[in-house]
């Protein structure tokens, strides 16, 4: 995905709105340290930080690591991938929100995860889980296919509770808490709210598409919606969430 940070930023908030209270459950203390996997645009490792956490932020888009250091400049945020990062040092806690379902890797992340935690050391996490946004991509898929152009590749990663649970406690994880629900997500623009959620979060629908192609799309897909996802003159997108504590042994 190529992010436009100030679209995001803008335009999407409930992205990292939503995760303040994914932040009570991680609960964090003063002189702990933490990463901020997936840290994006910083508000969160901000959060984190207040708390009295010594945290870093990790993102795997330059924009999203440059807007984070624009808006929180004493904070440290650094350029990683979450299948493969390799940091010096060992943490207290990982903290992910919104993150993990872009990466189709995930038993490299969950390895990557464990790496970087300390003995006895927690991960916690929230993130698209089993029939994410099944609504839109579903929609979008048949309007591409009725212009006949073949189906996207999947670049998502929405488990069930089991699947991931299970991929834990395979790489010695001990899972605490593991919740599938609902969270039907207010969208910003009342005119344009499938539309724009689409052009920023679903890129990777488009390529080789004809833009005129793409637009028409687009407008189909909030037409065909609107029974169902527009209610009381605002937009809702059809979120799912898979949200995770689970530690490591040690003392």
């Amino acid at each position: 995905m190529d992010w436009n940070a100030d679209l995001y930023t803008e335009k999407h908030a409930f992205v990292f709105q939503y995760g303040a209270g994914l932040i009570d459950l991680l609960a964090p203390k003063t002189g702990e340290s933490i990463l901020d996997l997936g840290c994006g645009s910083g508000e969160l490792t901000q959060q984190i930080a207040d708390r009295g956490a010594a945290v870093v932020g990790l993102d795997a888009s330059e924009p999203m690591i440059a807007k984070a250091r624009q808006q929180f400049p004493a904070l440290d945020f650094r350029l990683g991938d979450a299948t493969h990062f390799e940091l010096p040092e060992r943490f207290d806690a990982v903290f992910s929100n919104a993150v993990l379902h872009w990466v189709t890797d995930f038993e490299a992340a969950i390895r990557q995860i464990k790496k970087h935690l300390k003995p006895g050391g927690r991960f916690v996490a929230e993130f698209g889980g089993k029939d994410n946004v099944k609504q839109i991509t579903d929609e979008v898929t048949r309007q591409l296919q009725k212009r006949g152009y073949p189906l996207p590749v999947s670049w998502w990663y929405f488990p069930s509770v089991g699947s991931y649970t299970s991929a834990l406690e395979k790489h010695g994880f001990r899972v605490n808490v593991a919740q599938h629900y609902d969270r039907d997500t207010l969208l910003n623009d009342p005119e344009r709210g499938i539309i724009d959620w689409v052009e920023q979060f679903g890129g990777n629908f488009f390529p080789g598409v004809d833009p005129a192609d793409q637009a028409s799309i687009l407008e189909d897909t909030q037409n065909a919606l609107k029974p169902t996802l527009f209610r009381e003159g605002r937009w809702y997108a059809d979120y799912k969430r898979l949200r995770v504590v689970a530690s490591v042994e040690g003392v």
